[in-house]
């Protein structure tokens, strides 16, 4: 068990912190010399550097503290310690970067909020992946959303919204508009590295052609499917029910066998945050 855990700790660890360098290198290079800043922790650091000239670095780490503690009594010590090395590397790297010479300008502001809203997309994403985190306010809406009726994405929203306000007081409207716009896309981009591009998604088919459908999808689809009984609430008929799991690139190819075997199936697509065991792999669709 050891052998085995500890390379994969190990790798886990590496790819925090080159996460974490990235995430750095997004900060001071893009977007803190052109007034832009982060979300959550990470932008009250910038906003308290700006303002009392401590290091980053310093501030990062120091506010992450209480929000690592409470990660280790709810959540786990492998995840504060991942947090921490994140949190760590991150702050370190800031250090080392603060000196680095932008390599884009305000002259170009869309530039500037699209390549570092990718740039900390990818680098906070990678740490995520890997069961870490740079940021305490993620912790904090995780504990908060379990006393409350309000999602975890809402409740970082509502923080932010003041952060995004206190910015707007201390550089600018333009400048916490930018803000706010930057963080925007590096939530899709964390979105893309955590689930991937071909996210997956579940179809569930109501239909009387339940056999030829699900024999269709597995033939020009390659997906398994599941048969389970069913009950129509206004006919009262007894009905299969049709379930697979397919991935986004495949929902048109499913839309068009159902309506060749049955225009008149009724069809749930859902969303689905993670799949694990049985034989999901891509397969060819024809």
């Amino acid at each position: 068990m050891k052998k085995t855990k500890t390379p994969e700790m190990i790798g886990r660890i590496i790819m925090i912190i080159i996460g974490a360098v990235i995430a750095a290198y997004a900060l001071e290079a893009v977007l803190i010399p052109n007034s832009v800043i982060d979300g959550g922790v990470t932008g009250v650091s910038i906003m308290g550097n700006y303002l009392f000239e401590i290091p980053l670095g310093i501030l990062l780490f120091i506010l992450n503290i209480p929000f690592i503690y409470l990660g280790y009594k709810q959540v786990g010590k492998t995840f504060a310690l991942f947090s921490i090395i994140g949190i760590a590397a991150l702050s370190v790297s800031t250090v080392l970067l603060h000196h680095i010479n932008p390599i884009l300008s305000a002259k170009d502001p869309l530039l500037v909020v699209l390549s570092g809203g990718v740039m900390l997309g990818v680098g906070i994403g990678i740490v995520l992946r890997n069961g870490g985190a740079l940021d305490g306010a993620e912790v904090l809406a995780v504990l908060v959303s379990r006393k409350v009726p309000f999602s975890v994405g809402d409740i970082i929203l509502f923080i932010n919204a003041f952060i995004f306000v206190g910015a707007g007081f201390i550089y600018g409207l333009e400048s916490a508009l930018y803000s706010a716009t930057t963080y925007y896309i590096a939530k899709i981009v964390i979105d893309v590295i955590q689930v991937g591009l071909e996210k997956s998604k579940s179809a569930r088919i109501v239909s009387k052609h339940s056999e030829e459908i699900g024999a269709a999808i597995q033939d020009r689809l390659g997906r398994g499917v599941t048969y389970s009984n069913g009950r129509g609430g206004f006919t009262n008929e007894t009905i299969d029910i049709v379930t697979c799991v397919i991935t986004r690139m495949e929902e048109n190819k499913l839309i068009t066998i159902i309506k060749e075997k049955d225009p008149s199936a009724f069809v749930v697509i859902t969303d689905v945050a993670e799949v694990r065991g049985g034989s999901f792999k891509k397969r060819d669709i024809h």
